[in-house]
Protein backbone atom coordinates (compact mmCIF):
# COMPACT_ATOMS: atom_id res chain seq x y z
CA UNK A 1 0.00 0.00 0.00
CA UNK A 2 1.37 3.36 -1.06
CA UNK A 3 1.89 5.65 2.05
CA UNK A 4 -0.39 8.77 2.23
CA UNK A 5 1.67 12.33 2.40
CA UNK A 6 0.59 15.73 1.70
CA UNK A 7 3.36 19.08 1.26
CA UNK A 8 2.42 22.37 2.34
CA UNK A 9 4.82 24.91 0.84
CA UNK A 10 5.67 22.38 -2.21
CA UNK A 11 6.46 24.66 -4.75
CA UNK A 12 9.21 26.42 -2.45
CA UNK A 13 13.16 24.93 -2.13
CA UNK A 14 12.20 22.80 0.41
CA UNK A 15 8.68 21.74 -1.09
CA UNK A 16 10.52 20.65 -4.27
CA UNK A 17 13.61 19.21 -3.21
CA UNK A 18 11.29 16.76 -0.62
CA UNK A 19 9.10 16.53 -4.85
CA UNK A 20 12.51 15.39 -5.99
CA UNK A 21 12.90 12.73 -3.67
CA UNK A 22 9.93 11.32 -3.54
CA UNK A 23 9.76 11.10 -8.07
CA UNK A 24 12.32 8.41 -7.50
CA UNK A 25 9.88 6.20 -5.51
CA UNK A 26 6.95 7.28 -6.76
CA UNK A 27 5.41 4.17 -6.57
CA UNK A 28 5.75 3.92 -2.58
CA UNK A 29 4.25 7.43 -2.24
CA UNK A 30 0.70 8.79 -2.83
CA UNK A 31 0.92 12.40 -2.97
CA UNK A 32 -2.87 13.53 -1.37
CA UNK A 33 -2.32 17.69 -1.45
CA UNK A 34 -0.47 19.93 -2.01
CA UNK A 35 -0.08 23.88 -1.21
CA UNK A 36 1.60 27.21 -2.75
CA UNK A 37 1.19 30.71 -1.90
CA UNK A 38 0.92 32.06 -5.44
CA UNK A 39 3.61 29.64 -7.81
CA UNK A 40 0.48 28.16 -10.07
CA UNK A 41 2.56 27.19 -12.90
CA UNK A 42 4.78 24.78 -10.63
CA UNK A 43 1.92 23.42 -8.29
CA UNK A 44 0.13 22.95 -11.62
CA UNK A 45 3.09 20.82 -13.03
CA UNK A 46 3.32 19.03 -9.38
CA UNK A 47 -0.08 18.37 -9.35
CA UNK A 48 0.00 16.50 -13.20
CA UNK A 49 3.06 14.75 -12.40
CA UNK A 50 1.67 12.95 -9.67
CA UNK A 51 -2.11 12.87 -10.23
CA UNK A 52 -2.44 15.25 -6.57
CA UNK A 53 -6.55 15.64 -6.39
CA UNK A 54 -6.39 18.58 -3.85
CA UNK A 55 -4.88 21.85 -4.04
CA UNK A 56 -4.73 24.78 -1.68
CA UNK A 57 -3.63 28.26 -3.42
CA UNK A 58 -3.33 30.92 -0.27
CA UNK A 59 -3.23 34.22 -2.57
CA UNK A 60 -6.41 34.54 -3.32
CA UNK A 61 -6.31 36.21 -6.54
CA UNK A 62 -4.04 33.60 -8.06
CA UNK A 63 -6.95 30.82 -6.28
CA UNK A 64 -9.87 32.20 -7.86
CA UNK A 65 -7.66 32.91 -11.98
CA UNK A 66 -6.37 29.41 -11.03
CA UNK A 67 -10.17 27.28 -10.61
CA UNK A 68 -10.71 29.30 -13.76
CA UNK A 69 -8.33 28.12 -15.98
CA UNK A 70 -7.66 24.73 -14.82
CA UNK A 71 -11.53 24.07 -14.54
CA UNK A 72 -11.36 20.82 -16.70
CA UNK A 73 -8.42 18.98 -14.86
CA UNK A 74 -9.93 16.91 -12.05
CA UNK A 75 -8.49 18.80 -9.05
CA UNK A 76 -10.15 20.11 -6.15
CA UNK A 77 -8.50 24.31 -5.46
CA UNK A 78 -9.02 25.68 -1.61
CA UNK A 79 -8.02 28.82 -0.50
CA UNK A 80 -8.25 27.99 2.92
CA UNK A 81 -6.41 25.28 5.28
CA UNK A 82 -9.51 24.88 7.17
CA UNK A 83 -10.38 22.08 4.19
CA UNK A 84 -7.78 20.13 6.03
CA UNK A 85 -10.52 19.22 8.29
CA UNK A 86 -12.71 17.64 5.76
CA UNK A 87 -10.03 16.10 3.76
CA UNK A 88 -8.46 13.70 6.21
CA UNK A 89 -9.40 11.30 9.13
CA UNK A 90 -6.76 10.46 12.31
CA UNK A 91 -3.76 9.40 11.74
CA UNK A 92 -4.48 8.83 8.02
CA UNK A 93 -1.28 10.27 6.06
CA UNK A 94 1.94 8.42 6.99
CA UNK A 95 4.08 11.93 6.35
CA UNK A 96 3.33 15.89 6.34
CA UNK A 97 5.78 18.01 5.42
CA UNK A 98 5.47 21.56 6.76
CA UNK A 99 7.36 24.20 4.49
CA UNK A 100 5.56 27.33 4.15
CA UNK A 101 7.27 30.16 5.86
CA UNK A 102 5.71 32.52 8.17
CA UNK A 103 3.37 32.98 11.66
CA UNK A 104 0.73 31.71 9.32
CA UNK A 105 2.30 27.51 8.89
CA UNK A 106 1.19 27.38 12.86
CA UNK A 107 -2.08 26.45 12.61
CA UNK A 108 -2.13 24.18 9.72
CA UNK A 109 0.72 22.87 11.54
CA UNK A 110 -1.38 22.05 14.42
CA UNK A 111 -4.19 20.60 12.48
CA UNK A 112 -1.84 18.25 10.46
CA UNK A 113 -0.74 16.47 13.72
CA UNK A 114 -3.81 14.72 14.42
CA UNK A 115 -4.24 13.24 11.01
CA UNK A 116 -0.15 12.48 10.53
CA UNK A 117 1.74 9.15 11.93
CA UNK A 118 5.07 11.76 11.14
CA UNK A 119 4.88 15.10 10.73
CA UNK A 120 8.37 17.48 9.49
CA UNK A 121 8.17 20.89 10.03
CA UNK A 122 10.64 23.59 8.59
CA UNK A 123 8.47 26.42 9.39
CA UNK A 124 10.73 28.07 11.93
CA UNK A 125 8.04 30.40 13.14
CA UNK A 126 6.09 27.94 14.06
CA UNK A 127 8.35 26.07 16.56
CA UNK A 128 9.46 29.49 17.68
CA UNK A 129 6.41 31.41 18.34
CA UNK A 130 4.08 27.80 19.34
CA UNK A 131 6.22 25.29 20.11
CA UNK A 132 4.06 24.79 23.52
CA UNK A 133 0.82 24.37 21.48
CA UNK A 134 3.00 21.43 19.06
CA UNK A 135 4.41 19.73 21.62
CA UNK A 136 0.83 19.61 23.53
CA UNK A 137 -0.89 18.23 20.42
CA UNK A 138 2.55 16.03 19.38
CA UNK A 139 1.76 14.40 22.73
CA UNK A 140 -2.16 13.96 22.64
CA UNK A 141 -2.08 12.74 19.27
CA UNK A 142 1.36 10.61 19.61
CA UNK A 143 2.70 11.76 16.63
CA UNK A 144 6.34 11.59 15.63
CA UNK A 145 8.22 14.70 14.91
CA UNK A 146 11.15 15.22 12.99
CA UNK A 147 13.00 18.62 12.46
CA UNK A 148 14.42 19.27 9.09
CA UNK A 149 16.50 22.14 9.48
CA UNK A 150 19.81 20.70 9.05
CA UNK A 151 20.80 22.18 12.50
CA UNK A 152 18.27 20.23 14.12
CA UNK A 153 18.05 17.35 12.11
CA UNK A 154 21.65 16.99 12.85
CA UNK A 155 21.06 17.12 16.98
CA UNK A 156 18.03 15.32 16.30
CA UNK A 157 20.07 12.53 14.87
CA UNK A 158 22.75 12.73 17.87
CA UNK A 159 20.86 12.46 20.86
CA UNK A 160 18.18 10.46 19.92
CA UNK A 161 18.97 7.47 22.67
CA UNK A 162 20.12 9.84 25.04
CA UNK A 163 17.84 11.99 27.56
CA UNK A 164 18.47 15.77 28.55
CA UNK A 165 20.40 14.51 31.81
CA UNK A 166 22.99 13.54 29.52
CA UNK A 167 24.18 16.38 26.95
CA UNK A 168 26.54 19.09 28.63
CA UNK A 169 26.55 21.32 25.52
CA UNK A 170 25.42 21.46 22.10
CA UNK A 171 26.87 23.57 19.41
CA UNK A 172 25.22 24.46 15.88
CA UNK A 173 27.18 25.95 12.95
CA UNK A 174 26.61 29.17 11.06
CA UNK A 175 28.48 29.24 7.56
CA UNK A 176 28.79 33.52 8.27
CA UNK A 177 26.80 34.21 5.11
CA UNK A 178 28.55 36.38 2.76
CA UNK A 179 29.84 39.49 5.61
CA UNK A 180 31.90 36.71 7.80
CA UNK A 181 34.82 39.09 7.05
CA UNK A 182 33.20 42.36 6.36
CA UNK A 183 34.14 44.68 9.00
CA UNK A 184 30.81 46.37 10.49
CA UNK A 185 32.09 49.83 9.53
CA UNK A 186 31.99 47.90 5.22
CA UNK A 187 28.16 47.25 6.42
CA UNK A 188 26.55 50.66 5.53
CA UNK A 189 27.79 50.23 1.77
CA UNK A 190 26.26 46.69 1.20
CA UNK A 191 24.38 46.38 -1.28
CA UNK A 192 21.05 43.92 -1.36
CA UNK A 193 22.45 41.40 -4.56
CA UNK A 194 25.38 40.95 -2.04
CA UNK A 195 23.24 40.39 1.08
CA UNK A 196 20.89 37.77 -1.15
CA UNK A 197 24.24 36.00 -2.32
CA UNK A 198 24.47 33.13 0.40
CA UNK A 199 28.25 31.16 0.02
CA UNK A 200 26.52 27.57 0.30
CA UNK A 201 23.10 27.89 0.18
CA UNK A 202 20.89 28.30 -2.19
CA UNK A 203 17.63 29.31 -0.09
CA UNK A 204 14.97 32.43 -0.81
CA UNK A 205 15.70 36.11 -0.11
CA UNK A 206 14.10 36.58 3.57
CA UNK A 207 16.18 33.45 4.58
CA UNK A 208 19.24 34.78 3.07
CA UNK A 209 19.16 38.20 5.05
CA UNK A 210 18.23 36.33 8.06
CA UNK A 211 21.67 34.54 7.55
CA UNK A 212 23.89 37.72 6.36
CA UNK A 213 22.86 39.37 9.73
CA UNK A 214 22.52 36.02 11.91
CA UNK A 215 19.56 36.29 12.96
CA UNK A 216 18.22 32.89 11.62
CA UNK A 217 20.77 31.63 14.31
CA UNK A 218 19.12 33.54 16.81
CA UNK A 219 16.12 31.46 15.91
CA UNK A 220 17.96 28.38 15.18
CA UNK A 221 18.78 28.55 19.41
CA UNK A 222 15.47 29.10 20.05
CA UNK A 223 14.31 26.03 18.33
CA UNK A 224 16.68 23.93 19.40
CA UNK A 225 16.50 25.09 23.14
CA UNK A 226 12.63 24.29 23.12
CA UNK A 227 12.80 21.14 20.52
CA UNK A 228 15.09 19.47 22.43
CA UNK A 229 13.97 20.70 26.17
CA UNK A 230 17.75 22.32 26.17
CA UNK A 231 18.91 25.46 28.41
CA UNK A 232 20.00 28.58 26.47
CA UNK A 233 23.39 28.33 28.32
CA UNK A 234 23.84 24.58 26.96
CA UNK A 235 23.85 26.13 23.40
CA UNK A 236 26.54 27.76 21.72
CA UNK A 237 27.31 28.71 18.11
CA UNK A 238 30.24 28.23 16.06
CA UNK A 239 31.09 30.33 12.83
CA UNK A 240 31.98 27.08 10.20
CA UNK A 241 32.37 29.07 6.65
CA UNK A 242 32.19 25.70 4.82
CA UNK A 243 28.72 24.12 6.02
CA UNK A 244 30.28 20.47 6.14
CA UNK A 245 29.76 20.03 10.18
CA UNK A 246 25.72 21.13 11.20
CA UNK A 247 25.86 19.99 15.28
CA UNK A 248 28.58 19.08 17.67
CA UNK A 249 26.92 17.80 20.77
CA UNK A 250 29.54 16.95 23.91
CA UNK A 251 27.66 14.53 26.76
CA UNK A 252 28.64 14.52 30.12
CA UNK A 253 30.66 11.60 29.83
CA UNK A 254 33.19 12.93 27.87
CA UNK A 255 32.39 11.98 24.31
CA UNK A 256 31.51 14.41 21.69
CA UNK A 257 29.80 13.64 18.14
CA UNK A 258 29.68 15.93 15.43
CA UNK A 259 27.05 15.20 12.22
CA UNK A 260 28.82 16.11 9.34
CA UNK A 261 27.29 16.42 5.42
CA UNK A 262 27.13 18.18 2.62
CA UNK A 263 25.01 21.48 2.69
CA UNK A 264 22.38 19.56 0.36
CA UNK A 265 19.16 19.83 2.20
CA UNK A 266 17.51 16.31 0.91
CA UNK A 267 20.03 15.12 2.97
CA UNK A 268 17.95 15.49 6.00
CA UNK A 269 14.63 15.09 4.07
CA UNK A 270 15.55 12.18 2.79
CA UNK A 271 16.76 10.40 6.18
CA UNK A 272 13.78 11.62 7.87
CA UNK A 273 11.05 9.73 5.01
CA UNK A 274 13.37 6.92 5.31
CA UNK A 275 14.28 7.25 8.48
CA UNK A 276 15.90 3.57 9.08
CA UNK A 277 16.85 2.76 5.35
CA UNK A 278 19.94 0.43 4.09
CA UNK A 279 19.79 1.81 0.42
CA UNK A 280 22.85 3.57 -0.48
CA UNK A 281 22.07 7.21 -1.51
CA UNK A 282 24.30 9.05 -4.05
CA UNK A 283 26.41 11.19 -2.55
CA UNK A 284 29.92 13.01 -1.98
CA UNK A 285 32.92 11.23 -0.99
CA UNK A 286 34.35 12.31 2.22
CA UNK A 287 36.03 15.79 1.82
CA UNK A 288 39.49 15.57 3.83
CA UNK A 289 40.46 18.78 2.47
CA UNK A 290 37.41 20.19 4.56
CA UNK A 291 37.92 17.99 7.73
CA UNK A 292 41.48 18.91 7.87
CA UNK A 293 40.34 22.80 7.93
CA UNK A 294 36.88 22.76 9.75
CA UNK A 295 37.69 26.59 10.89
CA UNK A 296 35.60 26.33 13.44
CA UNK A 297 35.08 29.58 15.45
CA UNK A 298 33.15 31.37 18.77
CA UNK A 299 30.81 33.77 17.25
CA UNK A 300 31.76 37.76 16.86
CA UNK A 301 29.20 39.58 18.76
CA UNK A 302 30.54 43.14 17.58
CA UNK A 303 30.57 41.94 13.78
CA UNK A 304 26.79 40.01 14.20
CA UNK A 305 25.15 42.04 17.08
CA UNK A 306 21.62 40.61 16.76
CA UNK A 307 23.16 37.08 18.26
CA UNK A 308 22.97 39.11 21.63
CA UNK A 309 19.22 39.26 21.64
CA UNK A 310 19.63 35.86 22.95
CA UNK A 311 20.07 37.32 26.37
CA UNK A 312 16.98 39.15 26.33
CA UNK A 313 15.43 35.56 26.55
CA UNK A 314 13.86 33.57 29.57
CA UNK A 315 14.28 29.86 29.65
CA UNK A 316 9.94 29.47 29.61
CA UNK A 317 8.15 30.07 26.97
CA UNK A 318 6.88 33.26 26.27
CA UNK A 319 5.05 35.84 23.91
CA UNK A 320 8.21 37.48 23.44
CA UNK A 321 9.32 34.97 20.72
CA UNK A 322 6.71 36.09 18.51
CA UNK A 323 7.58 39.85 18.88
CA UNK A 324 11.47 38.77 17.91
CA UNK A 325 9.64 36.96 14.78
CA UNK A 326 7.41 39.81 13.88
CA UNK A 327 10.18 42.91 14.17
CA UNK A 328 12.48 40.68 12.14
CA UNK A 329 9.91 40.30 9.50
CA UNK A 330 9.25 43.78 9.67
CA UNK A 331 12.34 45.52 9.23
CA UNK A 332 13.71 42.49 6.79
CA UNK A 333 10.63 43.40 4.25
CA UNK A 334 11.54 47.72 4.46
CA UNK A 335 15.04 46.36 3.69
CA UNK A 336 13.62 44.27 0.63
CA UNK A 337 11.69 47.17 -0.39
CA UNK A 338 14.16 49.30 -0.95
CA UNK A 339 13.21 51.12 2.47
CA UNK A 340 15.75 51.49 4.63
CA UNK A 341 19.75 50.40 4.22
CA UNK A 342 21.31 47.13 5.29
CA UNK A 343 23.21 48.96 8.49
CA UNK A 344 19.98 50.95 9.42
CA UNK A 345 17.90 47.29 9.58
CA UNK A 346 19.75 45.78 12.00
CA UNK A 347 19.90 48.49 14.46
CA UNK A 348 16.17 48.80 13.99
CA UNK A 349 15.53 45.11 14.93
CA UNK A 350 17.90 45.48 17.52
CA UNK A 351 16.59 48.93 19.10
CA UNK A 352 12.95 47.76 18.63
CA UNK A 353 13.80 44.16 20.75
CA UNK A 354 14.82 45.83 23.42
CA UNK A 355 11.59 48.03 23.60
CA UNK A 356 10.08 48.01 27.16
CA UNK A 357 6.62 47.48 26.16
CA UNK A 358 7.68 44.14 24.05
CA UNK A 359 10.05 42.88 26.66
CA UNK A 360 6.99 42.76 29.31
CA UNK A 361 5.90 39.87 27.13
CA UNK A 362 8.94 37.56 28.23
CA UNK A 363 6.84 36.45 31.39
CA UNK A 364 3.13 35.56 29.49
CA UNK A 365 2.92 32.24 28.07
CA UNK A 366 0.48 31.61 24.66
CA UNK A 367 -2.03 29.92 25.41
CA UNK A 368 -3.73 29.50 22.17
CA UNK A 369 -3.05 30.01 18.52
CA UNK A 370 -5.07 33.34 18.27
CA UNK A 371 -2.54 34.70 20.95
CA UNK A 372 0.34 34.67 18.96
CA UNK A 373 -2.08 35.91 15.65
CA UNK A 374 -3.11 38.69 17.62
CA UNK A 375 -0.15 39.87 19.16
CA UNK A 376 1.54 39.39 15.84
CA UNK A 377 -1.01 41.95 14.62
CA UNK A 378 -0.44 44.42 17.44
CA UNK A 379 3.20 44.61 16.93
CA UNK A 380 3.47 45.19 12.94
CA UNK A 381 0.65 47.87 13.74
CA UNK A 382 2.93 49.35 16.78
CA UNK A 383 5.83 49.34 14.50
CA UNK A 384 4.28 51.12 11.73
CA UNK A 385 3.63 54.08 13.87
CA UNK A 386 6.91 53.72 15.74
CA UNK A 387 9.01 53.67 13.14
CA UNK A 388 7.60 56.49 10.63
Amino acid sequence: MKKKIIILGSTGSIGQNTIKIIKKDKKNFDIKLLSTNKNVSEIIKQAKQFKVKNIIINNYSKFIETKKKYKKLNINFYNSFSILDKLFKKKELFYSMISIVGIDGLKPSLQLIKYSKNIAIVNKESIICGWNLIRNQLQKFKTNFIPIDSEHFSIYSLIQKNNKDQIDKVFITASGGPFLNTSSKKLKNIKKKDALKHPNWKMGKKISIDSSTMMNKVFEVIEAKKLFNLNYSNISILTHPKSYVHAIVKFKNALIKILIHEPDMKIPIYNSLYPLTKNKVKSKKLNLSILNNLDLKKIDYHQFPLVKLLNNLNENDSLYETILVVINDFFVLKYLNNEIKYHEMIKLIYKYSNYNEFLKYRKILPKKVTDIYKLRDYVSLKLSTLSV
